[in-house]
């Protein structure tokens, strides 16, 4: 699921790839809007699947992340108001869902981000983390196989 949502920098919110165009994407926002518009090779675009937060040892994939704050939040929106919270709540609430966060890599506006697509997740009922989970490690299962 998380592949086909991206965020485009400089746009705010999340998207959804609904097709592929000439020299574009065709991309939707994941809202009660359902927005169409073009995103060319020059925005810079990213998958959700693509992103990983740094921790202490390694780097840990959004998707576990995300399942982390769905399980913390029981399915609701965050708990925290990324719009009034100080950075050190900000640090406090991401390191209950990843404990071992690096907190010199990782920026109060990264935190921000990443309370407000999860929020933008759950109001629009994207809470599938665990399939694409099973996805991964089945692929790293067979991988190691070969």
């Amino acid at each position: 699921m998380l592949e086909t949502i991206l965020a485009i920098a400089g746009k705010p919110g999340l998207y959804r790839l609904v097709n592929r165009g000439n020299r574009s994407l065709i991309v939707e926002t994941i809202d009660k809007a359902k927005k169409r518009m073009p995103a060319f090779g020059t925005d810079r675009i990213i998958s959700l699947a693509d992103i990983a937060m740094y921790t202490d040892s390694e780097e840990v994939p959004l998707r576990q992340v995300l399942k982390n704050m769905l399980e913390k939040e029981g399915g609701k929106k965050a708990s925290i108001d990324v719009k009034k919270a100080s950075k050190e709540e900000l640090a406090a609430y991401v390191g209950e869902v990843l404990p071992n966060f690096d907190r010199d890599r990782v920026f109060p506006s990264d935190m921000k981000k990443l309370v407000q697509w999860y929020d933008i997740l759950v109001e629009n009922g994207l809470t599938d983390f665990d399939e694409a989970l099973k996805e991964t490690e089945g692929d790293n299962i067979d991988s190691r196989k070969a």
